[in-house]
C-alpha cells in the first residue's frame, strides 16, 4: 500500500496527521478532482459513524470536494454499507465514509468507494494519494461560480433499512423471535434496532447511545461478553454485536456462546448450496481462517479459496472466480448477492433466515464446524521490518511450526491500520495454544521494540 492508504483506507489518531482538519480538506480535494477528470457527473456521497471528531473531519473534507465543483450528498450517521448501498443506488460518483471501524474513539479514518460501492483498487488509491501528497491541488480547483453544493439525504437511513428487510426471504419474518443487539454505540445504533423490528422481531438493544466517545467501548464486535449475559438473561433466541462502523458482526446462540465469522460463514454457505445459490460452489476466507472451516467445507464438499488478510482482497477473489459469499473470522462477511461490501445487519439477517429455514436454534447451526484452539496477541510496535528478514522472529516461528506439525499453523502478520503486529497460533489444545503464542509474542517484541 501507499504512504497513506492502508488496507482500509486512510486511518490514524484524529487532530493528528494524517486525520487532521488540514489533510481532510486535501484528501476532499483530491478525490473530487480524481473522479471530475476520470470523466464522472460530480456527485459524491459521505456518511460517518459517531465519534466526535467525524463533525471535525466531514467539515473539512465536504469543503475540499466542493472547491473542487463538485457536490455532496451528506447522509449522515450510517453504516458503512450503507454509504455502499446509497453510492450504488443513486448512481454517485462515489462515496466517503468517515470511519475507523472498531478502533477506539480517538482513532478516525477516511474509507473511498467506487460509484459501484467498492473499495477502491489500488491503483485509484495511489493516484489519488498522489494528489494529496504532491499538494498543488490550488491551481485546479474551480472557478468561484462552479463551486460544489451540498445536499443532505434526510431519508438515508430509511433507504437503507428498506434495502436490508428486501434481503430477508419473501414469505418470512422475524414474528416471535427475540433478539438482542449490541449497535456499539456506532453507525448502526438506529439502523439495525429498525431493521429487526420492522420484520417483526421482539428486540433489546444494548449500546445505542453513542456519545462521541463511547463506540466500541467495552462493547461491540470484539467485546460480545455483555450480549452474552443479556440473551441469556432474556432467554432470547440469538444476539448480534456490530462493530463501529456496522461492516462486521459477531453472534451469540441462546446459550450465550460466541459464534464467530467462520462458524456463520460455514452454515450459511451450506444453505446457499442446498438452494442452488452458492456460486461456483465456493467459499473465499483469509489466512486468519480457523483450520475448522477448511475441514468443515471440506466435509461439506465446498472448495475454498484463502486469500491475505483483508476484506478488499476478499472481494477480488470473489469477483474474479465468481463466488458469492467470503468473509473473515471477524464477521466481516460479504454476501455479494445483496451488497458489494461487509454488512453486519445484512449478516445478521442471513443467520436468522438459515436458523429459520432450518427450524435450529443458532447452537445447532454451529456445529456444523468444530473450531480448534486458537489464540491471537496483538503487539504494539514501532517499526515495521519485513518479518522475514529478522533471523530471531524466524527462527522461533520454524521451532513452533516443527513442534505442531499438522495439528496446527502459526501466523505473523502486521495490521493494516494499526502500529500493530499480530500473533495468531492454532494448536491441538488450549495450553499448547497459549505456550507457543506467548514464545512467538516475546520474541517480537523484543525484536520490533
Amino acid at each position: 500500500m501507499g504512504q497513506l492508504f492502508g488496507t482500509d483506507g486512510i486511518r490514524g489518531v484524529a487532530n493528528q496527521y494524517p486525520m487532521t482538519a488540514e489533510m481532510a480538506l486535501r484528501i476532499g480535494r483530491a478525490t473530487a478532482y480524481f473522479f471530475r477528470r476520470e470523466g464522472y457527473d460530480s456527485r459524491i456521497i459521505v456518511g460517518k459513524d459517531t465519534r466526535i471528531s467525524g463533525y471535525m473531519i466531514e467539515n473539512a473534507l465536504i469543503s475540499g470536494v466542493c472547491s473542487m465543483g463538485v457536490n455532496i450528498i451528506q447522509v449522515g450517521p450510517i453504516p458503512t454499507p450503507g454509504v455502499a448501498f446509497l453510492t450504488k443506488s443513486l448512481n454517485a460518483d462515489a462515496g466517503i465514509m468517515i470511519s475507523a471501524s472498531h478502533n477506539p474513539f480517538q482513532d478516525n479514518g477516511i474509507k473511498i468507494l467506487s460509484t459501484n460501492g467498492l473499495k477502491l483498487p489500488d491503483r485509484m488509491e495511489l493516484a489519488i494519494e498522489d494528489l494529496i501528497l504532491k499538494n498543488d491541488l490550488d491551481r485546479l480547483g474551480s472557478a468561484n461560480d462552479q463551486i460544489g453544493r451540498v445536499e443532505k439525504l434526510e431519508d438515508a437511513r430509511e433507504r437503507y433499512t428498506r434495502f436490508l428487510k428486501g434481503t430477508f426471504p419473501l414469505g418470512c419474518d422475524l414474528k416471535g423471535t427475540k433478539v438482542v443487539l449490541d449497535c456499539a454505540n456506532g453507525a448502526t445504533y438506529k439502523a439495525a434496532p429498525e431493521t429487526f423490528s420492522g420484520l417483526g422481531a421482539e428486540v433489546v438493544t444494548l449500546f445505542h447511545e453513542p456519545d462521541g466517545k463511547n463506540i466500541n467501548l467495552d462493547c461491540g464486535s470484539q467485546h460480545p461478553e455483555a450480549l452474552s449475559r443479556e440473551v441469556v438473561k432474556k432467554k432470547a433466541h440469538v444476539g448480534f454485536a456490530f462493530d463501529g462502523d456496522g461492516d462486521r458482526v459477531i453472534a451469540v446462540d441462546e446459550k450465550g456462546n460466541v459464534v464467530t465469522g467462520d462458524r456463520m460463514m460455514a452454515f450459511c454457505a451450506r444453505q446457499m448450496k442446498k438452494e442452488g445459490r452458492l456460486s461456483n460452489n465456493l467459499l473465499v476466507s483469509t489466512v486468519m481462517s480457523n483450520i475448522g472451516l477448511n475441514i468443515a467445507l471440506r466435509e461439506l464438499d465446498i472448495d475454498q479459496l484463502i486469500t491475505k488478510v483483508g476484506d478488499r482482497y476478499v472481494l477480488e477473489e470473489m469477483l474474479e472466480k465468481g463466488a458469492s459469499i467470503g468473509g473473515e473470522d471477524s464477521g466481516h462477511i460479504i454476501f455479494l448477492e445483496h451488497n458489494t461490501t461487509g454488512d453486519g445487519i445484512l449478516t445478521a439477517l442471513q443467520v436468522l433466515a438459515t436458523m429459520k429455514k432450518e427450524e435450529k436454534p443458532l447452537s445447532e447451526l454451529s456445529k456444523v464446524m468444530q473450531v480448534y484452539p486458537q489464540m491471537l496477541i496483538n503487539i504494539e510496535v514501532n517499526k515495521k521490518p519485513d518479518i522475514s528478514t529478522i533471523p530471531e522472529i524466524m527462527q522461533v516461528i520454524s521451532s513452533v511450526e516443527r513442534a505442531l506439525g499438522e495439528k496446527g499453523r502459526v501466523l505473523v502478520r502486521y495490521s493494516g491500520t494499526q502500529s500493530m503486529c499480530r500473533v495468531m497460533v492454532e494448536g491441538p489444545t488450549h495450553e499448547d495454544t497459549e505456550r507457543y503464542c506467548k514464545m512467538i509474542a516475546d520474541v517480537v517484541c523484543r525484536s520490533l521494540n
